[in-house]
């Protein structure tokens, strides 16, 4: 459904019109410039490249444009996009250079940077401005997960034997419905895999397939609902939960229960633990109790205690009680700043961090924006008569919306980054270390093509550094 050329916003249709005579190349650059996090996992890039850019431009869409731009009141490039068929057989003259994707870089420092190749398409690096910030959505959505892990993976190391073996299980994703489209569930649920690999968004699993060469990028585990217990009624609801040992309780498995349709606490306690005890401990399975209700730090606090009175506990390596026979998952109210207060409620109670495990959904993949990592894209620098000329904003108003200038790149020393200036040719740094942002996009075609494997291990390196 995608037109190449109406992938932009109106206004950016005018854009041609407006660059002093005689521009032959613009430079543009993308950074964060901070908000809720101060450092931004990068992912995504790949994904947008492959499925807005591969596609060469068409005469039928320069057509649809023309009329579409017309009838819509403003500009339309008819003689560029012409050109651009019939010199480049309708790939796009621009070089996109990029941080590594699974690379965890400060705010305010260049992340990408855009350029055209063709010194007849200057308009080309604004015009595409539209659909490359988009990238802005899987990098929020990495940046989320990736700070839970970090906070997930500091209880794992204080209170569990295996954390390296228990952290990529912890954060479930289950966001596909909270979402506004399933692009955005696939994109944004392939943000989340880079730190994780529990979801139950499947569109997240065909795009990692499709996009990142990731044959099973996640996984997940037979669960309850609502509809499914409540659907014995509420005097069968002990029978409901015998089902789903029945069905599911097999030797080595794992399977998880919604408990709170009704009484909570009762289920748990009676339930659970008394009427079922035996045949959760016979069936050799784990039984991962879910809550859904309540204020979560008091409800999983609770929730634990009373398992592990009827279940019974065993003191690891660390000092800390794990659950004999089953867990606990919490997603409802789940957000990073509820999974620190649960996790510090429970580790203060004596339990290892084993026990529990988090689902999100809306606060993953929705509740988010381009400001909240404040996202922007600008010129930084223009060739006009073969002379590159600074181009920035420095808006008195608002000094922090201060923009870049010059050509920039990107460099990276043990672990300090910073956004350094580059020559006009090569694009390389002019104090000789090497550009980090490197070309990933040229004249039509994807120059890397990563797989998640990489993406993932490249951004666990980065782990403990928040």
């Amino acid at each position: 459904m995608i037109n190449p050329v109406l992938n932009t916003d109106s206004y950016k249709t005018s854009h041609f019109l407006q660059y002093p005579p005689d521009t032959q190349r613009v430079f543009a650059y993308a950074e964060s410039r901070g908000g809720a996090y101060e450092h931004s996992l990068f992912f995504g890039l790949q994904a947008i490249l492959k499925q807005e850019f591969g596609r060469p431009v068409t005469r039928r869409d320069v057509d649809e444009a023309c009329d579409v731009l017309r009838d819509h009141g403003v500009p339309f490039n008819a003689h560029g996009w012409d050109l651009l068929l019939h010199r480049h057989e309708g790939r796009l003259p621009i070089e996109i250079r990029a941080v590594a994707e699974g690379s965890i870089v400060p705010a305010h420092e260049a992340l990408m940077t855009v350029v055209n190749t063709d010194p007849d398409f200057p308009w080309l690096t604004s015009y595409v401005e539209t659909a490359l910030l988009r990238v802005w959505y899987p990098v929020t959505v990495a940046t989320i997960s990736w700070h839970v892990r970090q906070r997930i993976l500091a209880a794992l190391e204080k209170t569990a034997d295996d954390p390296a073996g228990e952290l990529p299980f912890k954060l479930h994703d289950f966001g596909a419905r909270g979402v506004s489209s399933e692009a955005s569930a696939a994109l944004g649920g392939m943000a989340h895999l880079v730190n994780f690999k529990g979801t139950d968004t499947l569109s997240a699993i065909v795009a990692a397939r499709r996009l990142y060469n990731e044959p099973m990028a996640g996984f997940s585990i037979p669960a309850a609902e609502h509809s499914t217990i409540t659907s014995w009624g509420r005097e069968h609801e002990v029978d409901a939960y015998a089902n789903m040992i029945a069905q599911f309780g097999k030797p080595g498995g794992v399977y998880a229960v919604v408990s709170d349709s009704y009484d909570l606490y009762n289920a748990v306690d009676h339930l659970w633990g008394e009427r079922l005890r035996r045949r959760v401990i016979d069936s050799g399975a784990t039984l991962v109790v879910r809550p859904d209700s309540g204020d979560p730090v008091t409800v999983v606090a609770k929730t634990m205690a009373l398992l592990a009175a009827r279940f019974g506990t065993q003191v690891n390596g660390k000092g800390y009680r794990v659950l004999n026979n089953v867990r606990v998952i919490q997603g409802d109210g789940v957000n990073p700043a509820s999974i620190g207060a649960i996790l510090d409620r429970i580790v203060a109670s004596g339990f290892s961090a084993s026990n529990i495990a988090f689902g999100m959904g809306g606060a993953l993949l929705q509740r988010l924006d381009r400001d909240t990592l404040g996202f922007a894209y600008k010129t930084s620098a223009a060739e006009v008569g073969g002379r590159w000329r600074d181009v920035f904003k420095d808006p008195a108003t608002d000094s922090a919306k201060r923009s870049k200038r010059g050509l920039i790149g990107l460099v990276e020393e043990d672990g300090r980054w910073a956004t350094v200036p580059v020559d006009g040719r090569r694009f390389e740094p002019l104090d000789g270390r090497p550009n980090v942002l490197r070309p990933v996009w040229r004249d039509g075609r994807l120059l890397v093509d990563e797989s998640l494997t990489q993406i993932r291990h490249r951004a666990a390196t980065f782990d403990g550094m928040a």
